[in-house]
């Protein structure tokens, strides 16, 4: 089966490697359809984000969805030629935070295309995937690129639930990537009164009026954009930083109002100063946000019941053959917002 492989920075590979047999409580899936994800692009770029480095080559990917070829034994609630959408999150389900409920801090998660450990845990992007039963999602009614949208949802759901309470809350967004309009969405079903959502480009912006936000500034051609809302100690509740850099944070804690709630998401790579003393002077409160778990099915059903529309942010697909041009794309946020790659 073909299979999208990193050895190094620029050195992407299409590699054949062989089909596995799903064993109990397991399924094998005829991948459909897979989201290009920021880490994806980090590992492409720069063979790694931060501290975390390849040591070896790895199959990328982790925002799929697939049709069930076959099922392993002991499954019920599944059948074969359905879609479903995979959640790349395998908690271990018996460790300290496991048994907390926090499955997203799992000590031993096997989260698909990451080279956080070594051996690195191998992606999802080949044309068959053997996974747990539990990960997968009954996806009936969606498109197989909607359903790949589901682990990047479930990112927003989750960042939605840190942030508290939203309803009649006034939000800023800092970055509008995919994460970053996903979180609008989100926040927009949460109940927000009002959302502003900033970046530097104009492709990404107008994207984000797309997506629901009320008001849009470009803090490249305007850098004074966010003045009025600094006035009096800030205006915003909650900020959605979602860009990783530090330049949005600092902006967004100028425009937040005492104990507003910030929602970290963006991940640069590298670490970012922290304006401490208007964090403390305002009383400010900063939640991390890290993966998903339950938020994946919840996605899931927010899109198939129509509650959230993920469609216009699929701005390309390209064929498996044509995973270096779909990435070389993925780079460029003047055009493309999320590029998807067809498995089938």
């Amino acid at each position: 089966m073909k299979s999208i492989v990193i050895h190094a920075a620029k050195d992407l590979r299409i590699e054949d490697r062989p089909v596995e047999e799903p064993g109990p409580g397991q399924v094998l899936l005829r991948l459909a359809a897979g989201g290009i994800c920021g880490s994806d692009l980090h590992y492409y770029n720069h063979g790694g984000f931060g501290t975390v480095r390849l040591k070896e080559p790895m199959i990328l990917g982790h925002e799929v969805s697939g049709v069930i070829e076959k099922l392993g034994s002991g499954i019920s609630g599944l059948k074969p030629g359905q879609l479903v959408a995979v959640s790349p999150s395998r908690p271990c389900y018996s460790c300290r935070y496991c048994r907390e409920g926090m499955h997203n801090q799992c000590l031993n998660m096997r989260f698909y295309g990451s080279a956080m450990p070594f051996p690195h845990i191998q992606g999802a992007f080949r044309e068959m995937l053997v996974a747990d039963a539990l990960q997968c999602v009954p996806a009936d009614g969606l498109s197989a690129g909607e359903a790949a949208m589901a682990e990047p949802l479930a990112v927003c759901l989750h960042a939605t639930r840190r942030a508290g309470e939203i309803l009649g809350k006034r939000v800023l967004v800092t970055g509008c990537g995919p994460i970053g309009l996903l979180s609008i969405l989100s926040a927009r079903r949460a109940g927000a009164a009002e959302i502003v959502a900033v970046d530097i480009t104009d492709f990404t912006l107008a994207m984000a009026m797309r997506a629901g936000a009320d008001k849009t500034i470009n803090t490249k051609t305007d850098p004074e954009g966010l003045a009025p809302y600094l006035a009096d100690k800030g205006t915003f509740d909650i900020l959605y930083e979602c860009s990783g850099a530090a330049a949005a944070l600092a902006q967004g804690i100028a425009a937040l109002r005492p104990r507003g709630t910030i929602v970290q998401l963006g991940l640069g790579g590298a670490e970012m100063a922290l304006p401490m003393s208007a964090v403390t002077a305002k009383e400010l409160t900063i939640n991390g946000s890290f993966r998903f778990h339950p938020e994946f099915a919840v996605g899931v059903e927010l899109m198939r019941k129509g509650l959230i529309d993920v469609k216009p942010l699929i701005t390309h697909t390209v064929a498996c053959d044509e995973a270096l041009s779909g990435f070389e794309l993925a780079n460029d946020r003047s055009r493309a917002m999320k590029v998807q790659i067809a498995f089938a």
